[in-house]
């Protein structure tokens, strides 16, 4: 397996472009999945609050016999926190379960813009604080809009590094990626398989027939090409190692551009303009 690229963010720091997600990773399984994707050379570990597993990361971390630089990790804020004070306490409970005294990346994990009278700049100030005294190397956000991240831009005094968005071919987000790209925010693909959905398309499959892989390989190496940064997940180790067995081949740019054709603007997650869910 070559080694995993890694892409520069707008603060100077790197981050590897692939990575291993836990959402919907029960807690009983997460510490066994995360340690089998360490040993398949991952280095880059996505989970949030909201996920219930972030101790479960921390454990299998501290066993892997890892230092703690080799791994990137990357947590979000859970909805029901965004008020600045339950901002820091929910960020200082994140670093006590992961046992890490910094994280990687953390996010603004939805803008939830119906709701905390739609300000999610006073949170975003909070995840500055994080950034500014070191325990947050980078900040930013997920499942951000153009206009949630203007304001960011006119009311706030730091981009955020990353946006972390539903990408997959039947959703290429052109345009949200062009502004990202404007704002020099790296765009992480949350669901970069579409939950499986896209794995029986007819050109997908040809291609991956053409060029000897898995359709998931395929379309994982697709978004690698356009230069998303990708986690996806399973509990399943010969999937989990499959996953990441994709940088010792290239897709064309025609297949890139065939994969990109099948977009259909279908998302299988929440319009982030109006999802409001807070725990309940």
């Amino acid at each position: 397996m070559s080694s995993v690229p890694e892409i520069m963010l707008n603060n100077g720091q790197a981050i590897p472009q692939f990575g291993f997600g836990v959402f919907q990773i029960s807690p009983a399984d997460t510490a066994e999945a995360v340690s089998t994707a360490l040993q398949a050379g991952y280095r880059h570990i996505d989970t949030a609050q909201g996920y219930g597993n972030e101790r479960e990361v921390g454990e299998a971390l501290a066993k892997s016999g890892l230092d703690r630089a080799e791994v990137f990790v990357t947590s979000k804020l859970g909805n029901g926190d965004h008020r600045p004070d339950d901002a820091r306490q929910a960020f200082a409970a994140t670093l006590s379960k992961l046992g890490s005294d910094y994280i990687d990346l953390y996010l603004i994990h939805w803008p939830l813009p119906t709701r905390y009278d739609g300000d999610y700049v006073s949170t975003w100030k909070a995840l500055e604080e994080f950034y500014r005294d070191g325990r947050a190397r980078s900040i930013g956000v997920s499942n951000f809009q153009p206009h949630h991240l203007r304001r960011l831009h006119e009311e706030t005094g730091i981009i955020p590094a990353v946006n972390q968005i539903e990408v997959h071919p039947y959703l290429t987000q052109p345009d949200l990626r062009a502004f990202c790209a404007g704002q020099q925010i790296a765009i992480e693909a949350w669901s970069p398989i579409a939950r499986g959905s896209v794995l029986d398309d007819p050109a997908i499959v040809a291609i991956a027939r053409n060029v000897g892989k898995t359709p998931a390989q395929v379309v994982l190496r697709w978004h690698i090409e356009r230069g998303d940064i990708v986690f996806p997940k399973s509990v399943t180790p010969a999937r989990i190692r499959e996953n990441i067995d994709i940088f010792d081949f290239e897709l064309s740019g025609e297949d890139v551009a065939a994969i990109s054709a099948l977009n259909k603007n279908e998302r299988i997650g929440p319009d982030p303009d109006t999802f409001d869910l807070l725990p309940s």
